[in-house]
């Protein structure tokens, strides 16, 4: 697995997001939810991230934290143990109400990845 987040790792087919929402597993690790599902169809673990409209009115601070986000599960991704045979679509849910600072958002990424290994090992 690469420290790499490519355009195939990235989750974009509507069925599997609305089946995230109908069947999904979530872990939530304060200020992010993890909500997970396991494939069989898909060769890569692919990967969403959302920031409700509802809190954050500015595109600016959305997409900031989305960046933020992808930062965070970019470097962090290795924590999954690729050997599984496993491979899983994920949602990243901001639920914060504030901007948050990109420390606090990698630590809770760390902790959700370690959780969900741990949970699927």
């Amino acid at each position: 697995m690469s420290i790499l987040f490519p355009k195939s790792e990235k989750l974009k087919s509507t069925k599997t997001i609305a089946r995230l929402f109908e069947e999904g597993r979530s872990i939530t690790e304060f200020p992010v939810k993890l909500i997970y599902i396991e494939q069989k169809t898909e060769q890569k673990t692919q990967a969403a991230f959302a920031v409700p409209k509802r809190n954050f009115k500015s595109a600016v601070d959305r997409n900031r934290i989305k960046r933020q986000l992808r930062e965070a599960y970019r470097l962090h991704k290795l924590l999954l143990s690729p050997n599984t045979g496993k491979n899983f679509a994920f949602l990243f849910l901001y639920i914060g109400k504030n901007k948050p600072e990109y420390v606090f958002l990698e630590k809770a990424m760390r902790v959700l990845l370690k959780k969900l290994r741990n949970e699927n090992s």
